[in-house]
């Protein structure tokens, strides 16, 4: 090998590798063998920094353990969610359909059985949290999913409602404010009077806390509803 090939490598400083920065995690349990139990998973993992109780205010991620998600439970969960918007780990021993529904209520975005709650499990559900994604297991994923699609059916739907907080016919007026039409043009086109049209955009800035109605576009549009 060239002498001055092997000489340029050796002045070469290897490169340096900046760390990623630890996931700040703040357990919340009221059994202290459980707590004790979540901890000693995670205090050796390089990817979290278990926080002390002076230091939760700093939590990215709040990691809640119960045996069930029950009124005690949600009370927990309502008083957390009062105090910031961390998001929220459920570390749970077992969970019925109304419990699974209560926690995403609550702001629960990840899940994790406390019978599957392996290092690398509960790592991989806070650091999915901490990036703004959820995490269920496939078999509490269906079962939520169901439930949404019951209340869809039985509840909302009946009503006109949607999840989104939107009347089939506001998402209808919204969606003909975002092609252009005016008031006058959108109750021709619906045959609804002029106060009519004007009702529905008045309900659902209001209801909203939405500004205008231009506000009411853009919320549609961000939310994919038109």
């Amino acid at each position: 090998m060239n002498d001055s090939v092997v000489l340029d490598q050796q002045l070469i400083p290897p490169r340096s590798r900046t760390p990623t920065p630890r996931i700040p995690v703040a357990l919340i349990s009221t059994d202290v063998i459980s707590r004790a139990g979540v901890t000693g998973q995670l205090r050796p993992r390089p990817e979290v920094l278990l926080l002390d109780d002076t230091e939760t205010h700093q939590a990215r991620v709040r990691v809640i353990i119960v045996d069930s998600v029950d009124e005690t439970a949600l009370r927990t969960l309502r008083a957390l969610r009062s105090q910031g918007t961390p998001a929220q780990v459920l570390v749970v021993t077992h969970t019925d359909d109304a419990g699974l529904v209560a926690a995403v209520e609550h702001g629960i975005t990840g899940i994790v059985r406390r019978n599957e709650a392996s290092p690398e499990r509960l790592v991989a559900v806070i650091r999915a949290a901490a990036t703004g994604d959820g995490n269920l297991p496939p078999d509490l994923l269906g079962r939520l999913l169901h439930q949404v699609a019951t209340v869809q059916r039985d509840m909302l739907r009946p009503r006109g409602l949607t999840f989104t907080g939107l009347r089939d016919r506001e998402i209808e007026v919204l969606r003909l404010v975002a092609d252009g039409y005016d008031t006058t043009e959108i109750a021709a086109k619906l045959s609804y009077s002029q106060r009519t049209i004007k009702n529905i955009l008045h309900d659902v800035t209001n209801r909203l806390n939405l500004r205008n109605r231009c506000h009411a576009v853009a919320y549609a549009l961000r939310n994919g509803l038109i």
